[in-house]
């Protein structure tokens, strides 16, 4: 490997918006904040809760009804 070209590697702290789950991993950032960790994702919970941050179901809902009206 060349020298001074690669990013200083750092163990990042992760922290999770959902659940507030912590945990420590090896990255090039020292800090991650993630909306959704392997704790709570619904695919690897098999729970079915679905977690909107943006609003973005809802949209969907009012755009599917002005389909079905119409």
């Amino acid at each position: 490997m060349k020298p001074k070209i690669h990013p200083k590697y750092h163990q990042a702290h992760v922290v999770c918006g959902s659940c507030a789950t912590e945990y420590t991993i090896g990255s090039t950032r020292e800090e991650l904040r993630v909306d959704v960790c392997a704790n709570c994702h619904p695919f690897y919970t098999g729970k079915q809760t679905i977690i909107d941050t943006a609003g973005q179901v809802e949209r969907f809902q009012k755009r599917m009804e002005r389909q079905v009206r119409a």
